[in-house]
């Protein structure tokens, strides 16, 4: 396995960040007392895991993390930017046209990483655990996720007997962050004649735990937060941002 590549998915619209994205790419919306864009935060927490050779997938107003990261020398780390292709649609039609455009080898493992998730996960251990196992690709899990919603207990004939509120799942759930070997991109090219949108964990992970290729999850209780729609960055506090994530500003 060769060395690890910090691939960020910050190309998207971000529709569920409507109006607010009309404005910002998703990726740059300001969190935090210090009102830092939220991909910094991403970088900053690579960089302090020891990933500074970056990839940055953009797209829709790819300008505004261009202006702002450059090639990434503020931050000690490296950024090479590969424009999405509209021929290659999908979270991994992104990932594709960048191993295409050989930014990405089949010898490099690689940590994607979606741009609209906060987090504070250790990455090097996540990393870690996935050379221990040999796995190709291995998914960070949080167990206990809380629902944002009432879910109802039935009866057999439909009759409510209450409601649990926001409880918490006892299943792992995706976080967001995936560590994959870069040999599976030219493996999973023949996605693509199936279907003309693929996603990495809708089609590609499936995709591969049905060719009995080594798929691991990796569970954790590190805080993550995902702030894809505008109800869930309203509810963001800046407190919480300072608290999780002020190691990350140590260096000045």
């Amino acid at each position: 396995m060769g060395d690890v590549k910090g691939l960020i998915l910050c190309g998207g619209p971000g529709k569920r960040l409507r109006p607010i994205t009309y404005y910002f790419q998703k990726a740059m919306i300001p969190i935090g007392s210090k009102q830092k864009p939220l991909l910094e935060y991403i970088v900053r927490l690579l960089r302090f895991n020891k990933i500074s050779d970056l990839i940055f997938l953009v797209d829709y107003k790819a300008e505004q993390i261009i202006n702002y990261f450059n090639d990434g020398s503020r931050f000690d780390v490296e950024i090479t930017y590969i424009y999405d292709d509209p021929k290659c649609k999908g979270t991994a039609g992104s990932m594709l046209n960048a191993f295409k455009k050989k930014v990405i080898d089949v010898d490099d493992t690689i940590l994607v990483y979606y741009g609209d998730i906060l987090t504070n996960l250790e990455l090097t251990d996540l990393i870690g655990f996935h050379r221990r196992r040999g796995a190709v690709a291995t998914v960070a899990l949080s167990s206990g996720f809380t629902v944002r919603v009432g879910v109802a207990e039935l009866d057999a004939d439909g009759r409510i007997r209450g409601f649990i509120e926001k409880p918490k799942l006892e299943k792992p759930v995706s976080i967001g962050i995936v560590v994959l070997e870069g040999g599976i991109l030219k493996s999973i090219e023949p996605l693509w004649n199936e279907k003309e949108n693929v996603d990495l964990m809708g089609d590609v992970i499936p995709y591969l735990i049905r060719d009995g290729r080594e798929v691991y999850g990796y569970v954790s209780d590190a805080f993550w937060y995902d702030v894809g729609s505008v109800e869930a960055y309203e509810k963001l506090s800046s407190q919480t941002v300072d608290e999780k994530f002020s190691f990350l500003f140590e260096d000045g």
